[in-house]
Formats: C-alpha cells, structure tokens, sequence
C-alpha cells in the first residue's frame, strides 16, 4: 500500500533523510519513531506530497508521489503536527468545506458528515467556532478532516503530541477504529504511542533508518522499547549533515 525505496533529501548540504526505504501493507500501523530531528516529519511531507524529495521513490496506493501528486492526495488522509483548522469558521462549516475541498459528492456529503461527527465525538461543540475549542477537541476536528472522503491510507504526525491523558485515549481509540480498514503511518517519537498502537516499527535517526522489525523483536533483543530505542539512535548512524548531495543531486 505504501511503497518508499531510497528516498533522500538534501537542504543545501544538510541530509535530512539518507537512503530510506520501506514498505507498509493494507490493513498495518506502522510506528514511525525517533527523536526529534531525525527525519520522521520530513518523510511525512515527502509522502503526503508537501515537498519533494531529493532522490528515491514513494508510492502510495499504487500512485507515484511524484509523477502523480492528486491522486495521492485523494487516497490519503494527512494529519500533521500542527492541526490544519481555519479558527474563525464553525467545525460543520469547516468540514463541509473540507468536503468540497476533498472532492465528496454533494448527494454524499451531508452522510460523510454526520459520520464523522458520530466517530470523532463532535456532536457536542459541531456548531462552535474551531478558535474556541480545547487542543483535544480542535485534534478531533484535525482527524475528522483527515478520514472525511475515506481515504485508503492516513498519516498521522504526532498526533497526540500535548493531549492530556484522557485526550490520548480518545485519538488512540479513534485510530485503533481505523486499523483493520486503513493503511496507518503513525509518525512519533512517544514509545507509550508505539506500544499502546502498531506492532511494526521504523526507528530513524540522523535521516537513516536503524531498525525496520516488530516492536517484539526489539522488546526480545534489547529487553523493551525504551532500552531499543536508546541503543539504537545514540550516534548509530554517524555525523548526519556532513555528506554532499550526490553530483547533480537537486536540493529541492
């Protein structure tokens, strides 16, 4: 469902991502973890077609990141780390725009709203104006316009990133609603996130990738995520930022 094979980004002579490769299939959460830094965002925004890559190739539901950017956008639902929200609309007005935005057919668009109204909880503050809304409410408005035109793949970067405990809960349970019918990234540098969602896990750090396995292979090898995750990105991928672009290699 997603395919990336050698994908590089270079800004100037800075490697924010080396030779990544990977591939997710349907129906799988993948835990896309390192620290801060480390290339994850960077990634995302290569995939969801925000920026260009360097070199290398992705896919997404069988469309090519670069050669057919639209299409990938019609097949994914993206969440980033800051919640793209239009504060000064009400959360129905924003998402009947998101719909038409999105491409939802009019005779369809009054059912996919009262969907993900029901699935994001929403009912409760769905006429209120997105600026007045708690950081976990304008979230579930942020994930509602993700899954809005059911989307094959979500992305999701640091979604629960300044939740409290009980606003973690809801967006888990909301992607665990999602993990059978959806191909999920879960972009995050939370070890709980890793634990509590995806049982395949992509360690990155200094823009390489260090560990592609099941979150049990490292709990077995180093003991538990936390330990994996200390081992594998203290300087294991060496001094990233030092390497050239390859000749003729574009920065953008």
């Amino acid at each position: 469902m997603i395919e990336v094979s050698g994908l590089t980004k270079y800004y100037g002579t800075f490697a924010a991502l080396q030779d990544v490769s990977f591939s997710v299939p349907k129906g799988e959460i993948l835990a896309f973890l390192g620290p801060n830094g480390a290339g994850k965002s960077t990634t995302m925004k290569i995939l969801t077609g925000y920026i260009s890559p360097s070199a290398g190739r992705a896919s997404v539901a069988g469309a090519d990141v670069a050669d057919h950017p639209l299409e990938v956008r019609r097949r994914l639902g993206y969440l980033p780390e800051t919640t793209p929200l239009y504060y000064d609309m009400q959360v129905n007005e924003f998402l009947a725009f998101t719909a038409r935005l999105r491409g939802v057919r009019r005779a369809d668009r009054a059912g996919r709203l009262g969907w993900v109204a029901d699935i994001c909880h929403l009912d409760s503050f769905w006429k209120r104006p997105i600026g007045v809304l708690s950081r976990g409410q304008k979230q579930r408005v942020g994930f509602a316009q993700a899954i809005l035109h059911d989307p094959e793949v979500l992305i999701l970067d640091e979604p629960t990133a300044g939740l409290d405990p009980n606003q973690i809960l809801d967006v888990r349970s909301l992607i665990r609603r999602f993990a059978a019918m959806k191909t999920i990234i879960l972009s995050t540098h939370i070890l709980q996130e890793v634990d509590a969602l995806s049982d395949h896990v992509i360690i990155v750090d200094k823009g390489r990738i260090v560990a592609d396995t099941r979150a049990g292979d490292l709990r077995r090898e180093h003991g538990s995520l936390e330990q994996a995750f200390h081992a594998l990105t203290k300087g294991a991928a060496g001094d990233r930022g030092n390497s050239p672009p390859p000749s003729g290699g574009s920065d953008a």
